[in-house]
């Protein structure tokens, strides 16, 4: 079984508040986000990795990566990634 992680209100209300901040900040590069952001996306994950989505989508199935699911889309924790890359 995947491991879950709970999201809280507050914890939604950040995001929402980095995404819209995200969204006005157009021509910044991915590597300048990324290490500014809290979420990541699946492309951005991809690219910071190296990997494929088959690849992401394995990592994510037997739990070497942790997500969050939101609607259609997930989001990852830069600071989980990046202790993978470490």
């Amino acid at each position: 079984m995947a491991n879950l992680e709970v999201l809280t209100k507050e914890d939604l209300e950040q995001f929402k508040k980095e995404l819209f901040a995200e969204l006005r900040r157009p021509g910044q590069k991915l590597h300048q986000q990324s290490q500014q952001k809290e979420w990541l996306k699946s492309f951005e994950v991809r690219k910071l990795l190296g990997i494929s989505p088959g690849t992401l989508q394995a990592l994510r199935k037997n739990g070497t990566i942790r997500f969050s699911k939101i609607g259609g889309l997930m989001f990852y924790k830069y600071d989980d990634i990046a202790s993978l890359m470490n």
